[in-house]
């Protein structure tokens, strides 16, 4: 193998994952010893709760006044689905896709809606489609963050203001890290369980008022199942926007996320949380850079993601780039050094490494040093057994 000693110094927090994503620094389960534990979620204490969530929700993210925040089943998953089922089928739609989970919601339109005038315009992983020939006289779905890509869209410029169609934004790992323009935006869904390092199975789906139009003006096709219904008697489902969910949310995870959102007001908000995110990019990025072994799947600078960041071994000596990466992320996995950072499973081999705000960068600092001697350890090891 090697004589590479091991660096002198750990990451204090090994949880690189993806998601769910690494808990805020100095959190504990005492943290949540006010939640509403074995009471209803429908009681004054249960319902005061939820609403709090949907507050601080709009508080930090500065979430206008005209779009509604609801609490929904399963994940960002959920909030995708139910929106999609919900809205789509009015006008042609356009489904954008450059990572797995966009190509997912391409399935649903096509194979399980079977939408016939659905576009799909898709790009290989690491790179964005032409944004700038999206047809916005169509409903348009699209990740604002490719979770396992690594790609982002830089801003909202290249959706039009006078736009016919709805925009609906899978932003889950970009949301409480990047900047969202809900202006451009009539949905917007996320799981609490990424940035915020929420635990899982809650979605969070952000009606603006063209959504809102076209559920009271629009009836799908096609039945929908009761946790996707979100109009009543042809109105919006005014309750659901308020903390009354359409299922029972588990409290504890509640009580989570309010300790997450008012560490977040704590730091001074969405402004603070991107600076940190940013922070843990940069250190990451001066490595790779460095490495002579590592680069960025995302091609162009001014899409990679600050949150996921996807990484591919570019050594050209390294015969199968697949096993390396999976020896990599095991072998630090075995060191108690960083947990969870093999690139996503339908992705491009590789390394997948989360930096998004409740990752410390002293920890992102302490975790290339392990990276590169999990290298030279491994490759050593090649060398030896040729």
């Amino acid at each position: 193998m090697t004589n590479a000693p091991k660096p002198a110094v750990r990451p204090a927090s090994p949880h690189f994952s993806s998601g769910p994503c690494a808990k805020r620094p100095g959190w504990s389960l005492e943290a949540l010893s006010d939640a509403a534990l074995g009471r209803s979620h429908r009681a004054k204490i249960g319902k005061s709760k939820l609403a709090e969530a949907i507050d601080l929700t709009r508080q930090v993210l500065q979430i206008p006044d005209t779009h509604r925040i609801g609490i929904v089943p399963a994940s960002d998953t959920g909030a995708v689905e139910m929106a999609m089922w919900s809205l789509l089928g009015a006008r042609p739609v356009t489904m954008l896709a450059w990572e797995s989970f966009g190509s997912g919601w391409v399935t649903d339109a096509v194979k399980q809606l079977k939408l016939a005038d659905a576009k799909v315009v898709e790009s290989p992983y690491g790179q964005l489609p032409d944004l700038a020939a999206v047809d916005f006289n169509t409903d348009v779905v699209f990740t604002w963050n490719g979770t396992t890509s690594g790609v982002r869209v830089p801003n909202a410029d290249f959706i039009p203001a006078d736009r016919q169609g709805l925009t609906i934004c899978d932003a889950t790992s970009a949301a409480f890290a990047q900047d969202l323009d809900f202006a451009k935006l009539d949905v917007v869904t996320f799981s609490w369980q990424k940035v915020l390092g929420g635990e899982g199975a809650h979605g969070i789906l952000i009606l603006g008022p063209r959504a809102v139009e076209r559920l009271e003006t629009y009836k799908p096709a096609w039945p929908l199942p009761k946790v996707f219904r979100l109009t009543s008697g042809g109105k919006l489902n005014e309750g659901i926007f308020k903390g009354e969910t359409i299922n029972t949310p588990s409290m504890l995870c509640v009580e989570d996320y309010l300790d997450a959102l008012k560490w977040s007001q704590s730091l001074g908000g969405l402004g603070a949380l991107k600076v940190r995110a940013d922070a843990n990019f940069a250190a990451l990025d001066r490595f790779v850079q460095a490495s002579g072994w590592l680069g960025h799947l995302a091609e162009k600078p001014e899409t990679r993601s600050n949150t996921s960041v996807c990484l591919s071994i570019t050594d050209p000596e390294i015969p199968d780039q697949a096993a390396f990466a999976k020896g990599l992320a095991a072998l630090l996995e075995k060191e108690g050094v960083a947990f969870d950072i093999g690139s996503y499973r339908d992705a491009p081999a590789g390394l997948r490494i989360w930096c998004g705000a409740t990752v410390e960068t002293a920890d992102v600092e302490a975790l290339t040093h392990w990276l590169d001697w999990a290298y030279q350890t491994q490759k050593a090891g090649l060398k030896a057994a040729a």
